[in-house]
């Protein structure tokens, strides 16, 4: 594998902001970070390439742990196909990793589904397939969103059990209602195979929130959305994930399924290495051909966001996660701590090994991007997805 010098850039570290700094890379890892200063005393090997930032960022590669599809692809096709084609297009924007997120379907539906995405891993030719995200199907009947109700389903141990041999092993968060009659048991079996729980597309208490807190579910999907609100005899599960500092949270950085300032406030209140970046977005993101669906509705975009066509409810996001963090900045975030939420605190939080950092020995997962926030380049594990640099 080739050896690769990135120069002349601002590093966005995921714990810093240095200016004027180099990253090397050798056999798909970083093998150092220095300062322009000492460029000129290092000794590469015969054809390594070398390339000038310009200035512009360098930051570990995006990690999308929520996303449904991109550009007309997505979970729902149950297809390896579909799957490594959103991981081929995800590059462009920044993403090195994602865990492709499947809704509630039939249930064999769900289980061909997971096996899509497991069989896209290690055929990927673009983005990393890192796991398998359920969003459901053991959630809030009040609280759906957009999920269709005839595939929502009670706690059910075999019902899991089908859905954890579908991944062989590579299911890495599920979101989950604490509130569930069983949860403690269900929370137990995912916590001893390693799986991450997040409470979303819930109804909780606040009591509810913390007995879930003790079965282990420490994150949570989409803040704000799709969840109990605040209240002031009852806090819910808002009011949970504000007032417990251990509790992180996943947030849609688009302007429209949070108000900016409910962001301001939640980094006001939530140490930022408890926020974590995600898009959300439905199969037809960045699609360019109509008609548009997404999860066997017709949609439409309006406003920034997919709307159903039948009825006009609000139906997910067209966000990607370059927009997200430009979005961050633009509303006060500084542009490192917009990465760490969109690369390191993913890749920590969901457990995603040595990623989501530039320090020497971690995956060369990382992308070049300018002051404008266009993406200049992608790489995953050492390999160029998409190079614009001079």
């Amino acid at each position: 594998m080739a050896t690769v010098c990135i120069h002349n850039a601002t590093l966005l570290a995921g714990y810093a902001k240095m200016q004027s700094c180099a990253v090397l890379v050798e056999d798909g890892r970083i093998a150092d970070v220095f300062s322009e200063k000492r460029l000129a005393q290092k000794r590469f090997p015969a054809g390594a390439a070398v390339y000038d930032a310009q200035g512009a960022y360098i930051a570990p590669g995006f990690i999308d742990t929520h996303i449904h599809g991109f550009a007309g692809y997505g979970t729902e096709d149950m297809s390896v196909d579909a799957v490594m084609a959103m991981s081929d297009r995800l590059g462009a924007y920044g993403v090195t990793s994602f865990c492709p997120t499947i809704y509630p379907m039939e249930l064999g539906d769900m289980e061909r589904s997971i096996e899509a995405c497991v069989g896209a891993m290690g055929r990927e030719t673009g983005a990393k397939v890192m796991g398998v995200h359920l969003e459901g199907p053991f959630v809030s009947m009040a609280r759906l969103g957009v999920q269709r109700p005839e595939f929502v389903r009670p706690v059910d141990l075999e019902v899991m059990e089908r859905l954890f041999k579908a991944g062989r092993g590579h299911i890495t968060n599920m979101t989950v209602a604490p509130e569930l009659k069983g949860m403690r048991e269900l929370a137990l079996y995912c916590l001893s195979r390693g799986i991450v729980l997040q409470a979303g597309h819930t109804d909780a208490t606040y009591e509810n929130m913390m007995e879930g807190m003790q079965a282990g579910i420490l994150h949570s999907t989409h803040f704000f959305n799709a969840m109990s609100r605040l209240h002031h005899r009852d806090p819910g599960a808002v009011g949970a994930i504000l007032i417990n500092p251990e509790l992180s949270c996943e947030i849609i950085a688009d302007g429209r399924h949070v108000h900016p300032d409910l962001i301001r406030l939640l980094l006001r209140d939530k140490p930022q290495s408890k926020v974590v970046l995600v898009t959300d977005a439905l199969k037809p993101t960045e699609q360019e051909r109509c008609p548009l669906y997404a999860n066997g509705e017709e949609v439409v975009m309006e406003d920034g966001v997919f709307h159903r066509k039948s009825d006009g409810v609000i139906a997910g996001s067209c966000l990607t996660m370059i927009a997200g963090v430009r979005n961050l900045v633009d509303w006060g975030v500084a542009v490192e701590a917009a990465v760490e939420m969109a690369a390191s605190n993913p890749a920590r939080i969901v457990g995603l090994g040595k990623r989501g950092l530039l320090v020497p020995g971690y995956e060369a997962d990382l992308v070049v991007f300018g002051k404008d926030f266009s993406v200049l380049a992608s790489m995953v594990g050492g390999r160029f997805i998409k190079n614009e640099l001079a």
